[in-house]
């Protein structure tokens, strides 16, 4: 009887180890991210621009010969803006995140003659005025 306590108590211990294996497997599967659920649009809702975007700001000297004189919101700036760089071909050829500055805008870009389009944003925004 001794000897089948002995082998019941093995074959306790190694059910044990398989369980806690089997915990382990699942502990390391339940450490996935969440999924995000998607926000459902509403069809009939549309956007309101923030204010501060649609205050008009008036451009400096140096940007008024690229955008004009009249006082624009920063969207309407930025978007005369792209028309002259596209217009004009500034574009860099190979990188096309890059603008090359012709002599209107060196001096809004600070005398650099190319800058990124990410930097650009933040030098022009250096020549309005609200």
């Amino acid at each position: 009887m001794a000897a089948k306590k002995a082998g019941a108590k093995k074959g306790a211990k190694k059910g044990a180890a398989k369980k806690s294996s089997k915990k382990a497997a699942k502990k390391s599967s339940a450490k996935k991210a969440p999924k995000r659920a998607k926000k459902a649009k509403k069809s009939g809702a549309k956007r309101t621009p923030n204010a501060a975007f649609m205050k008009p700001m008036t451009p400096s000297a140096q940007l008024s010969a690229v955008v004009g004189t009249t006082p624009l919101p920063r969207t309407e700036v930025t978007k005369k803006l792209w028309a002259y760089i596209k217009r004009k071909g500034l574009q860099d050829s190979k990188n096309r995140r890059n603008i090359n500055a012709d002599d209107n805008l060196k001096p809004v870009f600070g005398g650099k003659s190319q800058v990124s389009m990410f930097e650009m944003t933040k030098l022009v925004n250096k020549h309005l005025k609200g």
